[in-house]
């Protein structure tokens, strides 16, 4: 006995010693960490800023201590970060040029896509050079890499090169054999997102407007590849019709969709050449995440607050292991503008926004915070891949809306969704109800039944007069009659391009393009920009629960592929404000 308490005594004080040694070993590597990356940095002369497209890509970086220290580089890639990096590029002397090596990149959208595409286009201004390479270029890597001056290929590789299609999920017959169906109150013609749930393929008007911002979307590709690498836009289309994907790779070069066929260990000596070096020296490379911490002179003159605003709209935030996502939470983001309105060292507010809506009334409330925010200072809009529905509800009151041409926008409309499980409980399950009550109405949301003729009227009320207030917040803030909005509204979900010949928004750009209009508004000679909200602190992510799911989600949406959406969405369904502004839950543009 004695001899079992000793070795219980000595593992004890080993798991103790063991457990103190981890946590200084971690306490270090965070220490070491945070040191890292709070000191400024600059780069040797020569060299060249290498732009790895693989991974998924997201409005804005969001990599967490957990990630760090795990080694996940899931999910870590920001628009943000890469637009940034690529200007700071641009003005250092010391960088050379940029080297793109394509992968399997997932982005939220062209738009997003195409912002990028600009700012390399832009890069190229100051008369640096492009190099792309690739195993494999997706349809949408190879978008942005075709604006390089030269681009290589393996020679036993491939460009996905297709066009574009766009195939919605219906979930309605699949619910009807659990005994579950939805019931729908909507404002819009082309009011489409209900669809996923009450029909079982697209309306003739939901075909209509997809059909028109697909065919926007993909000639705004072929316009762009067409200019960069002098192919007509006409025979660009002929190689998606006959899904040259699957060509010879030496069809590429003749269709000069590429320059050269070389294997990885010939880009080398093809950078050293641009760089009139030796095949065979070395080169000075430069990742996203030395950019980040390459010193510039960004911090002088006035501060013009960019606030990033993406993901769904929601009333509060859902925390916990399998959280998913980023959303626009209301009461947050209301908090953050108010805050900003009394920050006199901010001089304007750029809202970027990324969003295809969500709550009608968060929505409502946000618009409320900008309307005092924009009594105080200037706010411009800078839409990113989608601004619709919510999304253009809380862009419609600022000074200024600027838009990518591919931007998905407008869906001015609202619905309200509400499931009927009575199937699934009194047929499928052999639940019985009965009921007493104290007025005409009191039964109104029960599981017993679905909702009768006379509650739906008042439902389909209530939800047309949320349709009118969001339809006059778009005309006070656009300056348009009633009329005039009821002609773009209903529903419809328009590209930039078209969103601008409608007054829906004033101009075509990107982040920069909001930022100086923002200066001008404000009357600045000389200013900086500064991201909010601020990111969590390192200390803040180990103790908040978040984090863990945010890492848990990643690996969901990469074991999941194109069903993680629907699965998120049926498992969410049932903490969804249900009077939502919305786009379809799914766009499912491929």
């Amino acid at each position: 006995m004695k001899d079992f308490f000793k070795y219980m005594a000595a593992t004890v004080v080993g798991l103790i010693v063991f457990t103190m040694l981890t946590g200084v070993l971690g306490v270090m590597c965070i220490a070491g960490m945070i040191a890292s990356e709070s000191s400024a940095k600059d780069v040797s002369d020569n060299t060249v800023m290498v732009l790895n497209l693989s991974g998924v890509l997201n409005e804005r970086s969001e990599e967490s201590i957990m990630d760090q220290l795990s080694g996940s580089t899931v999910g870590n890639m920001g628009l943000d970060d890469i637009l940034d990096a690529i200007k700071k590029a641009k003005n250092n002397d010391k960088i050379k040029g940029i080297y793109i090596e394509a992968g399997m990149f997932g982005a939220d959208s062209y738009a997003s896509m195409q912002a990028i595409r600009n700012a390399l286009k832009d890069f190229k201004k100051s008369g640096k050079w492009i190099v792309a390479y690739g195993d494999v270029y997706t349809q949408g890597t190879y978008y942005i890499a075709s604006v390089a001056d030269k681009i290589f290929l393996n020679p036993s590789g491939q460009i996905d090169w297709h066009g574009l299609a766009s195939q919605p999920i219906f979930l309605k017959d699949m619910l009807a054999k659990f005994g579950v169906k939805m019931q729908l109150a909507k404002v819009g013609t082309y009011k489409s997102a209900p669809e996923m749930f009450t029909a079982d393929k697209m309306s003739d008007a939901n075909r209509e407007q997809v059909t028109a911002y697909i065919s926007g979307i993909w000639q705004t590709i072929c316009k762009d590849v067409s200019e960069s690498r002098k192919i007509s836009v006409d025979s660009l289309n002929a190689y998606a019709d006959r899904l040259i994907t699957f060509d010879d790779p030496k069809e590429f070069v003749k269709r000069k969709m590429v320059d050269k066929l070389i294997y990885t260990d010939g880009i080398k000596a093809e950078i050293n050449k641009l760089m009139k070096k030796d095949a065979d020296d070395n080169i000075n490379t430069a990742g996203l995440a030395e950019m980040k911490l390459l010193t510039d002179n960004s911090s002088k003159g006035d501060e013009i607050a960019v606030y990033y605003a993406y993901g769904n709209i929601v009333d509060s935030e859902e925390t916990g292991m399998m959280s998913q996502g980023h959303n626009i939470v209301g009461k947050k983001v209301c908090e953050d503008l108010q805050a900003l309105a009394d920050d006199d060292n901010v001089k304007a507010v750029v809202l970027r926004i990324n969003s295809g809506g969500g709550s009608a009334y968060a929505s409502e409330q946000i618009w409320h915070y900008v309307e005092m925010l924009k009594k105080k200072k200037p706010v411009v809009v800078s839409m990113g891949g989608m601004a619709a529905s919510g999304g253009y509800y809380i862009s419609s009151g600022a000074n200024w809306i600027v838009a990518e041409p591919t931007t998905l926008t407008g869906s001015i409309g609202i619905f309200g969704m509400f499931p009927d499980f009575s199937g699934l409980l009194t047929q499928k399950l052999g639940v019985k109800f009965d009921e007493v009550k104290t007025n005409k109405n009191s039964g109104l949301g029960t599981p017993a039944r679905p909702f009768n003729e006379e509650e739906m009227a008042y439902i389909e009320n209530y939800i047309d007069r949320g349709y009118k207030l969001f339809r006059s917040r778009v005309a006070e803030g656009r300056k348009l009659s009633i009329a005039q909005v009821e002609k773009v509204a209903q529903g419809h979900v328009w590209l930039g391009q078209d969103a601008y010949k409608h007054k829906l928004v004033d101009q075509l750009g990107g982040l920069n393009e909001a930022v100086a209009k923002a200066a001008s508004l404000a009357n600045l000679k000389e200013y900086h920009t500064a991201p909010y909200p601020g990111k969590s602190d390192w200390m803040e992510q180990l103790l908040n629960k978040a984090s863990q799911g945010s890492y848990i989600d990643n690996q969901l949406r990469l074991t999941l592929g194109e069903y993680y959406e629907p699965f998120m969405l049926i498992r969410s369904m049932n903490r969804q404000n249900a009077v939502q502004a919305r786009v379809p839950f799914i766009l499912n543009i491929r």
